[in-house]
């Protein structure tokens, strides 16, 4: 297998080699080198240069539509109207900072916070993802006491300095906290799905020992709930229950990232954390709340909140400001009416069925994983090794914009497709995106063979 992967050096344009692009293209990659630095990646061999959005749609300078099965932040569309229309609403009538009384954040919370359990009642809001885990993080740690963290081996949380301590799959070249122990993802490919996940939670266990073996006392443990960064691996519903038992016991308290597998995309909740059965004490959302309007936020429960606030300050000038309620409230409003989240199932099914059937066909496809409209095709070498092809997976994601079809890639070895388009994608859309697959496999492997 190949080396361990940084989720930014998957599928990266080279911004030195600009050769086989267009000239109006390869002078904007010029303007975004000599303004942004060298920090900032581009996807695809060849960039794309997106002028619009509408619904599962970007629309490139040339007038070219690209199907996108990748980005999860516009979760019911790009520029969907109700969330238009509201957000200019807002904007014309009041934005302001959070000190202020304002009737539509309260709307918003009392209706985003009823999708939640019971216990889960208080909301802290922020303007990112990454502030959401980093506050959550925060809350953790003065809540128990504890300094000590586990996350899982390829996770990506968000980019504060807190936050990268548990994402070890960003770009850092930094060395790891102390207090930052990791655990494989549960590899439901290579094992058995209960041996897999007794594994993940008998890692969870020994990650605890050795912690308390250097004398670091538990904060808490954190996941995306679909493991996403780590290559996709829904798994068996109800194992991170047994995780959350184990960390409780120790004294930590669980952080469920939503940001990814949240607000209907696993098809069988609203939250990616009830398919475990699951109560989480802190639950980190982020830009898709308000469908690309930024915001963020931290669903608590209301006594570790009240610990922290006992302690600390805290305090975000416009995190939940009324234009991104005014989004958040249009989203939740469109998840409900178009019924997103069961298309999510419906359709994320089908997908996945019609994925997996060309496995028949193209040996690189090894596996197919899904939880609603959340999908990892892992690429091998071939079916019988099932060797991570992390040259392939790049070839195909390419092979994929080549014919109009944006997807992404995940996982350690970089060698999962990762799919997650818009909640309103739809079966039409799903024979798309399979037909350029399959297409776009045979094309790589007619490549190979000459």
């Amino acid at each position: 297998m190949t080396a361990t992967q940084k989720i930014l050096e998957l599928n990266a344009f080279d911004m030195d080699d600009t050769g086989c692009l267009d000239p109006a293209t390869a002078a904007l990659v010029a303007r975004r080198k000599r303004t942004f630095g060298p920090t900032s990646m581009l996807f695809y061999e060849r960039p794309l240069n997106l002028v619009r959005g509408e619904g599962v749609w970007l629309i490139d300078a040339d007038g070219s539509r690209y199907l996108d099965a990748y980005n999860n932040v516009p979760s019911v569309g790009h520029c969907h109207p109700r969330v238009v229309e509201a957000v200019n609403r807002q904007m014309a009538t009041l934005n302001t900072h959070s000190r202020y009384l304002t009737d539509i954040v309260y709307t918003y919370s009392e209706r985003l916070l009823a999708t939640y359990p019971a216990a889960l009642s208080n909301i802290v809001y922020t303007c990112t993802g990454s502030e959401g885990v980093d506050l959550a993080l925060r809350i953790a740690r003065t809540a128990t006491g504890g300094e000590g963290l586990i996350a899982t081996a390829n996770a990506y949380h968000g980019n504060t300095a807190a936050v990268t301590e548990v994402s070890p799959s960003s770009a850092t070249t930094q060395a790891r906290s102390p207090n930052v122990f990791l655990v494989a993802a549960p590899d439901t490919y290579r094992q058995n799905a209960a041996e897999a996940v007794a594994r993940f939670n008998a890692d969870v266990k020994a990650a605890i020992a050795a912690m308390q073996a250097h004398g670091i006392n538990l904060a808490a443990f954190i996941a995306d709930s679909i493991l996403s960064s780590d290559g996709v691996y829904p798994a068996v519903p109800g194992y991170l229950k047994e995780t959350a038992d184990i960390v409780r016991a120790a004294g930590g308290l669980y952080i469920a990232d939503e940001v990814q597998p949240g607000f209907g995309r696993t098809g069988e909740a609203m939250w990616g954390f009830l398919r475990h059965g699951l109560t989480p004490d802190l639950v980190v959302m982020g830009k898709p709340m308000g469908n690309g309007f930024p915001i963020g936020g931290v669903v608590v429960k209301p006594d570790l909140l009240e610990v922290f606030g006992s302690q600390n300050g805290y305090f975000n000038t416009f995190g939940g400001n009324p234009v991104a309620a005014a989004a958040g409230l249009a989203v939740l409003e469109t998840i409900e009416a178009e019924y997103l989240q069961e298309n999510a199932r419906t359709t994320g099914a089908y997908l996945a069925e019609r994925l997996a059937a060309l496995s028949g066909r193209h040996e690189a496809i090894g596996d197919v994983r899904n939880a609603g409209l959340y999908v990892g095709v892992e690429i091998v070498k071939d079916q019988t090794s099932r060797e991570p092809d992390e040259v392939a997976t790049t070839a195909i994601v390419n092979g994929m914009r080549e014919r109009n079809v944006l997807i992404g890639t995940a996982g350690k070895f970089g060698n999962v497709l990762k799919i997650r388009p818009p909640l309103c994608f739809n079966r039409d859309n799903a024979d798309t995106l399979a037909a350029a697959l399959s297409d776009a496999l045979a094309a790589h492997s007619d490549r190979q063979r000459r």
